[in-house]
């Protein structure tokens, strides 16, 4: 009979109490995920851990856990928001018509990488991410989709091009996307290293390379 009190009662609270919204749960996700970003840019994913973005968040353990496992969901949710940004950047410039040329395309981007790439910039984890993804099969597992949609991407720009004889008919378009994909990591290695590389930079090189008879 007690038993029974309690349950009852337990489903008349339950049934009042408000149900979180999905909207809700989305911030809470995001008030997240922006914690772990502050923390990773000034301290590296390493050196950061769940007790770091739990205080830098001002959320409970509990409230951290319910969205996230472990350090590692963290990253592979921080890769996969910020290369969902760039790969909806790239659709949009590659979905113009006409078709700007190769290197305003990848130059676009560019500007894109280094707006992001800022002190407390999503961008400049990319290179955490790939390092911690190194020893970690989970992780590894996680960020290869991403980076497999960029390309993606980009052999489909290759793809195009080669329809508007912008390439050898014979050409590749997957070697292309992937070949193309090799600027993108080595540009923001220059860029957050060394620090003497822009959008221009790039855009110039590129014109010197596809210019006829290179």
């Amino acid at each position: 009979m007690h038993g029974r009190f309690v349950k009852n009662e337990c489903s008349f609270y339950c049934e009042r109490m408000p149900k979180v919204s999905d909207e809700h749960l989305e911030m809470r996700r995001d008030q997240i995920l922006e914690a772990a970003r502050a923390c990773f840019a000034r301290k590296g994913f390493h050196q950061s851990s769940m007790q770091d973005v739990i205080k830098e968040s001002a959320l409970s353990a509990g409230a951290i856990y319910r969205y996230f496992k472990s350090k590692d969901d963290i990253i592979a949710a921080l890769a996969t928001r910020t290369s969902g940004s760039l790969e909806r950047l790239l659709e949009r410039i590659t979905a113009q018509d006409p078709l700007p040329p190769l290197e305003e395309v990848l130059g676009q981007y560019a500007e894109a990488v280094i707006a992001n790439a800022g002190p407390d910039g999503p961008i400049r984890l990319a290179p955490h991410a790939w390092s911690a993804a190194l020893t970690s099969p989970e992780l590894l597992d996680t960020t290869k989709q991403p980076t497999a949609s960029l390309r993606a991407h980009l052999v489909k720009l290759a793809e195009r091009m080669q329809r508007e004889g912008r390439l050898p008919a014979d050409a590749d378009p997957r070697a292309v996307g992937a070949t193309l994909l090799c600027f993108l990591p080595g540009f923001l290695i220059q860029h957050l290293l060394l620090g003497d590389i822009d959008a221009l930079t790039l855009r110039s090189g590129l014109h010197a390379l596809l210019a006829p008879g290179t």
